[in-house]
């Protein structure tokens, strides 16, 4: 079966105990965390900064940390991120005056770096910085908020990224984020997607191994 990495977004988790249900998910079979840093700038909602990160850090969080920057300007935070002990850095074209620039700042701080793409943003941005991206995430909601439902034009999307992926022969890891469930997670996969950011499918129930065991049962099935 292909490699494919479960990366709960712990926007959706208990902030009153962060810690504790990071590990929890972590132990359930999470393979990344996801960190979702929102500004109230690029995005209508403020989330966690760099000390929530380091916090984590500290409470014994060692896998690896994706966190995706709803922000603008973006370097300044690539910066502090790195610092605080993320392991991958994405962030929206749209929010840098120089994507090339901003991924080489996050490749030369020591991180995985990748861009994000939202609904209606063009592919087009790859087009000269394939030589620097680890992984691409593509929104499968409008960024903000948790809880949305998968937008069926992802897929085509997603088939587009996969295509292009495959064509640099990079090994550049295909992500997609928001309103991933155990019964669209195969056909998901099957578009080309082989990490998955999932918040409330996840914190919303009782036991989080259960769910995640049971969408990596769905994708025993892709081929």
């Amino acid at each position: 079966m292909k490699n494919y990495l479960m990366a709960p977004s712990i926007l959706s988790a208990n902030f009153a105990s962060l810690g504790e249900e990071t590990a929890r998910v972590i132990s359930a079979g999470a393979n990344i965390v996801h960190f979702d840093v929102m500004d109230n700038h690029y995005v209508p909602n403020l989330t966690m900064g760099p000390i929530v990160l380091k916090a984590l850090r500290r409470y014994g969080i060692t896998v690896p940390i994706d966190v995706h920057l709803m922000a603008k300007p973006v370097d300044r935070l690539i910066l502090d991120f790195s610092d605080a002990g993320a392991s991958y850095i994405t962030f929206h074209p749209e929010a840098s005056d120089h994507i090339d620039r901003s991924l080489q700042l996050i490749k030369d701080n020591g991180c995985k770096a990748g861009l994000v793409f939202n609904p209606a943003t063009s592919l087009n941005y790859l087009e000269y910085v394939m030589n620097k991206l680890d992984v691409i995430l593509l929104m499968s909601v409008n960024p903000c908020f948790s809880g949305q439902s998968f937008l069926s034009s992802t897929f085509e999307k997603l088939r587009q990224a996969r295509q292009i992926i495959d064509r640099s022969g990079r090994n550049i890891r295909l992500a997609v984020d928001g309103g991933i469930k155990i019964d669209n997670i195969a056909a998901v996969a099957s578009a080309g997607a082989d990490m998955f950011v999932i918040g409330s499918a996840i914190f919303s129930q009782p036991d989080y191994r259960i769910v995640i065991n049971a969408m990596r049962q769905a994708l025993i099935r892709v081929m």
